[in-house]
């Protein structure tokens, strides 16, 4: 067993392990020493927590934590790529759940301690919020999870009223706060259960409102969510670690939020909000002029021969067909071949923030030919190929030139400014926001159908 004392010392080491692998995930080329450096100091964190002197049940705390790491490591396992934002979203929600279950267990605790005054009351009003905001994240993380998942649509529930519901819905929360601080044990277990199911009610009704082309933004915001969800935990549980980690994951991730809003040319609030400072315009899309027209791979490889400069643009649907390695075989190739290619990456590509990045790496294509959107987009029209593969939404020119498209004044990828566009698609179906795409009618795009690996491994081949 360790002091308090040592406890203490080991807590803020971990915090600085932690403060160092934010700083280190921030750059892809250090972002496997930000991973060990959390995984250190998640472990040190648990054993100082373990070995805490105030800690008892040690047998049954170690049977629990060897059963949940199992259950963890087996699901992370079968957990493909394509579905790790789903994961993400319902790992968010699990941590609302346990910041609603420490509040009622740490609410019923409190009505038999010794707390008295304005102690007591402290705890009590930490208790409150920390619920709240823990089942607002539990259930709205569900249903991201759900859209992500396909399980619920991404188009956003939009209704009149909706704003004025969710205004009513957190007053209705925050109002019994004064009564539940001076309610007995029954009363305030009632009045408790009574917010914890508006606040419910709230989170769903938060990122229901919220499209399929902002969720990568919306789980941003979630995990932001989680980690104030946590640090309220750690003050209903007096853990000083709980609160510094929640505090970083929170405001972190409330960070990276305002910086994917602004890339999309999103209103921050209008996330936090579930849709409020959105309006929904009753103007038709624009009617999409031109002709879809195919192309076989031994016409996209003599465009292909035919082209010094070539920009690849990955999508989701790269992800779905685990292309990436075969992608990498391309770009060698291309590269023996004395032609310069270059990635270029959406804020918003797939899922999840960095989604696109994180398959990158996994392929081993260096870091040095991926760059953002910002970079890329002026030097399109020098660019004699670009090969989109399984993008939709990210290259949709509706959304600088249709004001009625939902997606308009999101920055994308402008792709159609380039000599040749070739598509690599499944099928004409719709992306995630549901809407047309005119790139594919444009008159220097080709659409190149099938499976994004089999095509690419069959450019390679016949290259």
């Amino acid at each position: 067993m360790i002091n308090h004392g040592l406890q203490t010392v080991t807590y803020i080491v971990s915090g600085v392990l932690f403060i160092l692998s934010l700083g280190n995930l921030s750059q892809q080329e250090t972002a496997k020493k930000g991973n060990l450096f959390g995984m250190c100091g998640m472990l040190l964190a648990i054993l100082a927590t373990i070995l805490g002197e105030s800690t008892e049940g040690h047998t049954l705390l170690l049977v629990i934590m060897v059963l949940a790491s199992l259950i963890g490591l087996l699901v992370a396992k079968k957990v493909e790529m394509t579905a790790m934002p789903q994961l993400v979203a319902i790992l968010h929600s699990f941590v609302g759940l346990a910041a609603v279950l420490v509040g009622f267990g740490s609410y019923l605790e409190s009505q038999s301690s010794s707390l008295t005054g304005a102690v007591h009351t402290i705890h009590l009003i930490e208790v409150y919020l920390g619920v709240f905001i823990g089942a607002l994240t539990f259930t709205g993380s569900i249903v991201a999870w759900g859209k992500l998942q396909g399980k619920i649509k991404s188009q956003p529930l939009v209704f009149r009223g909706r704003h004025a519901l969710n205004i009513g819905l957190v007053l209705l929360s925050l109002l019994p706060l004064k009564g539940f601080i001076s309610a007995d044990a029954s009363q305030g277990l009632e009045i408790l259960l009574f917010m914890t199911t508006l606040s419910s009610i709230l989170g769903v009704l938060l990122v229901m409102a919220i499209g399929g082309a902002d969720m990568p933004v919306v789980v941003s915001m979630l995990n932001s969510y989680s980690g104030w969800a946590a640090a309220a935990a750690g003050f209903m549980l007096s853990n000083d670690l709980l609160i510094i980690t929640g505090a970083l994951v929170g405001s972190s991730g409330a960070i990276l939020s305002y910086i994917m809003c602004k890339a999309m040319n999103r209103s921050f609030f209008s996330v936090i909000f579930g849709g409020i400072g959105q309006s929904v315009t009753s103007s038709k899309a624009q009617e999409i002029i031109g002709e879809v027209r195919s192309i076989t791979i031994d016409e996209t490889c003599e465009l292909i021969k035919n082209a010094k400069r070539i920009v690849i643009v990955p999508g989701y649907g790269m992800a779905t067909a685990k292309a990436q390695h075969a992608i990498c075989d391309f770009v060698k190739k291309m590269k023996d071949q004395g032609r310069e290619v270059t990635f270029a990456i959406h804020p918003v590509a797939g899922r999840l923030p960095g989604h696109m990045n994180v398959l990158l790496a996994e392929a081993n294509i260096s870091y040095d030919i991926v760059h953002e959107m910002d970079e890329v987009n002026p030097h399109l029209p020098e660019t004699d190929l670009v090969l989109v593969i399984g993008a939709n939404d990210i290259v949709n020119p509706s959304a600088l030139e249709d004001p009625g498209s939902p997606i308009y004044g999101m920055p994308v990828i402008e792709v159609w400014k380039a000599k040749n566009v070739i598509v690599s698609k499944r099928s004409m179906a719709q992306g995630y926001a549901g809407i047309e795409n005119p790139l594919f009618y444009k008159d220097n795009s080709r659409m190149l159908y099938g499976d994004a690996k089999k095509t690419v491994d069959a450019l390679v081949a016949t290259l």
